[in-house]
């Protein structure tokens, strides 16, 4: 996992969306206290530099990670949505999207530490990719677990339109592809690519 020294420091540069913690109103308060007008606004590069970071921090890659899911994305025909097909795709990121898992660290720790099967076959790579038709799961041993006991009884938040959610057996399947809006996604890929393009 990406180790994260100070994430409100990091939400207050790049905005409350990177991090499920601080998306509450009491950070957002804080946020707009303590913010000071700049002088100018930023450079081009500053600019796709603050947008690079914020993917990389909203999904937890390295920077590695994701100079190589851009490098793959560029030779699609659009680009962006092959960028944002990636990366929700990955194993970690559908637990989240799927209300199995609180926050996306915790839903890549599960996965680290072999909590999770998909299509009954137990998984530690966190970034592996799933397609349509495969069903991910919490693995029978640790349903007992504290971290997932309170799930299927729990008040969850809408799981994401491409996943049919079943929280009595704690099991996902992805029955459809994720569609890219940057409105929506909170995110402005074509930034990212013209920070890789320089």
């Amino acid at each position: 996992m990406l180790p994260v020294r100070s994430k409100y420091k990091i939400a207050k540069r790049l905005g409350n969306a990177v991090f499920e913690q601080t998306q509450t109103q009491k950070f957002a308060l804080s946020e707009a206290r303590s913010r000071k007008p700049r002088g100018r606004a930023p450079s081009d590069y500053g600019r796709q530099l603050i947008e690079k970071q914020r993917v990389r921090y909203t999904y937890g890659l390295s920077e590695r990670q994701l100079s190589n899911y851009v490098f793959e994305a560029t030779k699609d025909a659009d680009p962006s949505a092959a960028l944002h097909r990636s990366l929700e795709m990955r194993a970690d990121n559908v637990m989240y999207r799927a209300g199995l898992a609180s926050t996306r660290r915790a839903s890549r720790q599960g996965v680290s530490h072999g909590h999770v099967t998909v299509n009954g076959q137990r998984i530690t790579t966190p970034s592996m990719v799933l397609r349509v038709g495969d069903k991910i799961a919490i693995r029978e041993g640790n349903r007992t677990s504290p971290l997932y006991a309170g799930l299927a009884e729990a008040e969850k938040r809408a799981a994401a339109s491409w996943l049919s959610v079943d929280y009595a057996l704690l099991t996902a399947e992805v029955v459809g592809l994720p569609t890219y809006s940057a409105a929506e996604a909170g995110l402005d890929y074509s930034t990212v690519f013209e920070f890789y393009s320089r």
